[in-house]
């Protein structure tokens, strides 16, 4: 089949890769997100799916809007058969969704009909799911509701973060999408409605969801620390100033500490939660790098007493 590939972060890279690889199938265009402003200089840096595409000399269209008259006129004369998706960002109008004879399938990194949304993989781990996994599905103009053509799924470990799960489904779903190109073309694949039942919805995470409340139990606060790391990664505040937390391990069995009080000695940092305390392993102070916790609990010398989140 001719496919134009629509993804734009380093997560969609993989099945662009796979497709490149196909001997079934041509990719002949993506279709990604504008270039955006980046780094301290905010310079206009290309996607990552669309610098993988000039590397493979593929055109490349970049429309502001999906339901742009330029956009549509373009993919129309390109007339592709399918045009795969893996997180390419923006809603797709009815008539883009016409255009290829057999549709938009998307990519979706969770097992449908959970979480669907933006943020399926960050939900996953908020709610302590044990399994997760990758659908690909025919994209309608509901909220990823389309029928489902196949699921993979994968195992959620206790110290995943979202970009640990996210880098293997993308990985294992690289295959899965490029197989659904190949039973959507030889007709041996049929997409299933999906079930009413067991619909839940996975926002974005904005800023605010990923602070840190030191009054939840140890369990919610290394929920909330995994499933915002990388972004928008988690935080709470120390002295007036926004501290990042990249990793903290639970302390069942240590004594407890008041919520957000701070323990300190040469090689650990504790903080209290509304049950057992945690460990900080890795934080990162407003304007610095990452750094291990012990390193910067003795650069501030943390007084006996203080706490973080205010």
């Amino acid at each position: 089949m001719r496919l134009v590939f629509a993804g734009t972060p380093e997560v969609a890279v993989p099945a662009l890769d796979a497709l490149l690889a196909s001997d079934r199938h041509e990719v002949v265009a993506v279709v990604t997100r504008p270039d955006a402003p980046a780094g301290r200089g905010r310079r206009l840096v290309a996607s990552p799916v669309a610098e993988r595409a000039a590397e493979a000399g593929i055109e490349i269209l970049r429309p502001r809007r999906p339901k742009d008259p330029d956009f549509l006129d373009r993919l129309t004369e390109i007339a592709p058969d399918c045009c795969p998706v893996v997180a390419y960002g923006a809603l797709l109008p009815r008539p883009a969704l016409d255009i290829p004879a057999r549709g938009w399938v998307n990519l979706h990194f969770s097992l449908l009909p959970a979480w669907r949304g933006a943020a399926p993989v960050q939900h996953a781990l908020l709610a302590g799911d044990e399994v997760t996994g990758a659908s690909t599905f025919q994209i309608e103009e509901g909220l990823d509701s389309g029928p489902v053509y196949g699921v993979i799924t994968e195992e959620i470990r206790p110290r995943d973060t979202s970009g640990d799960l996210l880098t293997r489904l993308a990985l294992a779903g690289s295959g899965l999408l490029a197989a659904t190109m190949d039973g959507i073309e030889d007709g041996s694949l049929t997409p299933r409605p999906q079930p009413t039942e067991g619909v839940s919805l996975a926002p974005k995470l904005t800023v605010e969801d990923a602070r840190v409340d030191w009054n939840a139990p140890a369990l919610r606060v290394d929920r909330v620390v995994r499933a915002c790391t990388p972004a928008p990664g988690a935080w709470t505040t120390f002295r007036g100033e926004r501290l990042k937390l990249r990793q903290v391990e639970q302390l069942p069995d240590e004594p407890a500490l008041a919520p957000g009080e701070l323990w300190a000695d040469k090689r650990t940092v504790r903080v209290g939660t509304g049950s057992h305390p945690v460990e900080l392993a890795f934080v990162q102070p407003q304007g610095k790098r990452p750094m291990a916790a012990a390193d910067w609990a003795r650069g501030v010398r943390v007084a006996e007493g203080e706490r973080l989140g205010g």
